[in-house]
């Protein structure tokens, strides 16, 4: 009896000579939260509950996804950042997130500095599609409509400020067109209106794309790749079609609160790459043209501050504003 009194402070010093918080030893005892700053349908909330199952195998506890969207997933995030740094919040996050910092005015948290960064888990190039209805075979061919009627060409996108409106900023002052960007709260809503030909042209992440182009309901006119992708070998790249050496992929990551302990930030890095490994789940990000990257926590961290730093320019270079 004597020594199970003592036991919690026995448990505190054995933390403190290793280095680890004694909360992080007996982690995971509660559900764990994984924010999707989107709402349901897109493809970061697809990643995030194709890895819930095997989180919650692994850990042994509830995995929550939980949809926060809005504001190109600068809500979701924040909400992260703010949370308490006790391993039981994580952000799953998309390319917005390198985009907001420059995009949207007082953000009350810092991209860089209050979350940190556990991996980077894939990429997937951009393709820009039509409606099976709609006259355009090419992106070549939307961009001379664009320059002979300009304005009159609407695109549309997951999100004010995501990476395929930056894209097709760039493209736009680099081919010298105006279209009309029609920006949605998410992949999901974005979908329904791709599908229902309620807009002519859409760009995002081939991953979310690819099973209605493979099913018919979308033509795929232009991809953001280097070269061309081998699931669409007959779409040319917006590099051969209008920008020389253009490239812009989508990617996904997760991360933490600042100051979460770095023993769970491991065991989470860790069980994410064995998930990643799962035959099934490569399987199916294949099919979606998702590359599995599953980088090392500083990797990622060095790309995140590339990406900040790189579509700052473009933001600044096009003017580009919030809410456009």
């Amino acid at each position: 009896m004597h020594v199970l009194r003592h036991l919690p402070r026995i448990i505190t010093a054995l933390a403190l000579m290793t280095g680890m918080p004694a909360h992080a030893q007996s982690w995971p005892s509660q559900p764990i939260r994984i924010i999707v700053p989107f709402p349901p349908g897109g493809t970061t909330d697809q990643v995030a509950r194709l890895l819930q199952p095997h989180l919650q195998q692994a850990f042994g506890v509830s995995v929550v996804v939980d949809n926060r969207g809005g504001a190109s997933g600068a809500i979701g995030a924040g909400i992260a950042a703010k949370s308490p740094p006790d391993g039981y919040t994580f952000l799953l996050v998309f390319d917005t997130h390198g985009v907001n910092p420059s995009l949207i005015p007082k953000m009350p948290f810092d991209t860089l500095r209050d979350l940190s960064p556990i991996m980077l888990l894939g990429k997937s190039p951009m393709v820009i599609t039509a409606h099976p209805s709609f006259q355009y075979k090419t992106f070549a061919e939307v961009l001379r409509l664009a320059k002979a009627k300009p304005g009159e060409v609407t695109f549309g996108t997951i999100g004010s400020g995501s990476l395929a409106h930056l894209a097709m900023a760039l493209i736009s002052g680099h081919t010298k067109t105006a279209m009309t960007h029609i920006p949605y709260k998410g992949g999901g809503p974005l979908i329904i209106s791709a599908i229902g030909g309620h807009v002519p042209v859409a760009i995002a992440s081939l991953a979310l794309f690819s099973p209605h182009i493979q099913s018919g309901k979308l033509k795929a006119i232009g991809i953001t790749s280097p070269k061309r992708h081998p699931q669409l070998p007959n779409v040319a790249t917006v590099a051969e079609q209008a920008m020389p050496g253009f490239d812009a992929e989508a990617w996904w990551g997760l991360l933490a609160p600042v100051n979460t302990p770095a023993p769970i930030l491991t065991r989470m890095h860790a069980e994410v790459s064995k998930a990643l490994r799962i035959p099934a789940l490569q399987q199916h990000f294949d099919q979606q043209a998702l590359t599995i990257v599953a980088s090392p926590p500083d990797e990622f961290g060095k790309f995140l501050a590339s990406e900040v730093e790189r579509w700052s320019r473009v933001v600044r270079d096009n003017q580009i504003k919030a809410g456009e």
